[in-house]
């Protein structure tokens, strides 16, 4: 397995279980939450976007090709 196929993996396995654990508070009373300080909002949003960008990056190693535009010279 190649470094960077792993660590994208790894990545985006950590950040769909943050986003999931992010979720499940959310949907938790606010008095029973974990750590009632933490913005389980913004984690959620930040894991979320890790994985998506993890994902895109998934699909460009596997393809060979880059993923998103390209620009022609």
């Amino acid at each position: 397995m190649d470094l960077q196929l792993g660590g994208t993996v790894a990545a985006l396995i950590v950040a769909l279980v943050f986003a999931a654990l992010a979720n499940w508070q959310l949907r938790r009373p606010f008095i029973r939450r974990w750590l009632p300080v933490i913005p389980w909002l913004g984690v959620q949003f930040l894991a979320v976007t890790i994985a998506l960008i993890m994902i895109a990056h998934l699909i460009s190693l596997l393809t060979g090709h880059p993923f998103g535009r390209s620009y022609a010279p």
